[in-house]
């Protein structure tokens, strides 16, 4: 038991524990990608979006302005003027924030799909744990990520410094323009640089992205014993299931030698082959195989054949040919009907019935 539970994880994991730790939220996600893709799309967004935004906030510091000098500076009416305003204020940054949620949203759907699960969110006590914390400090884990924060927040901060050094120029010539002016100056500046940022973050990204799937590929490896264990779990064990069989089989052989009494004849071959027939013209459309069997089979179905009084014919190749084409209650073949007429015509007439 000590070496299984210490065997080295080689195996790459099966479809039913992908699935097991995708229910428990475990998933190769990338946090850096969602970061890069919504702060690149949110600057566009916001460029585009930005003369409708501008216009409405125009309007709504006029309305304000306007309002100003018919208002008491007391609680309620401050108060009063806040509600009003509040849903002004959620339609102008709604379709800002709807997009950017939209934004968020396929992202993870795109890193890995459609997936609900509340196991992240269950209480573990093992965070708890001081020996445990220390060891994720320590582990290559978070060697990884330290050293990957590093290099990104190093990277970011020299293409953000050149990205705004490069605009130096042209920012101290707009302080004889007009603020609108320097305001749409500021903004493609901030443009500018949010999407240079934007564009290395998405490059570390996806170097990112790369190293959670390597990582969590590598977190869900499993020992040849737990593979093993698992088709115990899901296929049963394989003792187990020829236990099954075996029962099932002997369920079956008592079933077939309770209709044995009830057939009108069994065909020998003599010592290796027995064959029961039954046969009602009423209600069948052809002579039916009852049992059937070898050896010692074939000896039982003659012994209760014998007990039952049910005649017994010697008939090698008709035998054997019965064995090989019919299964247990299946209707005797047209090809046979001929030689199993006869048998069964010599056993009416030994009954002493028509024929």
């Amino acid at each position: 038991m000590a070496e299984e539970q210490f065997q080295e994880r080689t195996e790459q994991a099966t479809p039913r524990r992908r699935q097991k730790a995708r229910e428990e939220g475990k998933v190769a996600r990338s946090l850096e990608l969602n970061s890069a893709v919504i702060l690149s799309l949110g600057a566009v967004t916001l460029y585009l979006m930005g003369p409708l935004l501008v216009r409405q906030l125009e309007q709504f510091m006029i309305y304000i302005f306007n309002e100003a000098p018919k208002m008491h500076a007391d609680n309620d009416t401050i108060l009063a003027l806040v509600s009003s305003q509040v849903l002004t204020f959620f339609f102008i940054l709604g379709p800002i924030l709807l997009v950017l949620a939209i934004i968020a949203y396929g992202v993870n759907v795109l890193q890995v799909g459609f997936i609900i699960s509340g196991k992240p969110l269950e209480p573990k006590l093992d965070v708890l744990n001081f020996a445990n914390g220390i060891k994720r400090l320590v582990s290559m884990r978070s060697l990884v990520e330290l050293i990957r924060d590093v290099i990104k927040l190093t990277v970011i901060g020299f293409v953000g410094y050149k990205a705004i050094v490069s605009q130096l120029d042209t920012f101290y010539l707009l302080s004889d323009n007009s603020v609108s002016v320097f305001a749409g100056a500021m903004g493609m500046l901030a443009l500018k640089t949010t999407l240079q940022i934007g564009a290395v973050m998405l490059l570390l990204a996806v170097f990112d992205y790369a190293y959670q799937r390597y990582d969590f590929e590598k977190s869900i490896k499993m020992s040849k014993q737990e593979i093993l264990d698992e088709y115990k779990d899901t296929e049963g064990s394989p003792q187990i299931k020829s236990r099954i069989r075996q029962i099932q089989r002997e369920m079956s052989r008592k079933r077939m030698m309770q209709e044995i009494p009830k057939a009108d004849v069994v065909i020998t071959n003599p010592t290796h082959i027995a064959v029961a027939l039954k046969y009602n013209p009423d209600e069948m459309d052809a002579p039916m195989v009852v049992a059937k069997g070898e050896r010692l089979i074939a000896e039982r179905i003659k012994e209760i054949a014998v007990e039952a009084g049910v005649p017994i014919v010697e008939n090698r190749p008709l035998a054997r040919a019965l064995n090989n084409m019919c299964e247990i209650g299946s209707y005797v073949p047209a090809t046979l009907y001929r030689a199993v007429a006869e048998v069964l015509a010599y056993v009416y007439r030994l009954k002493g019935a028509k024929v």
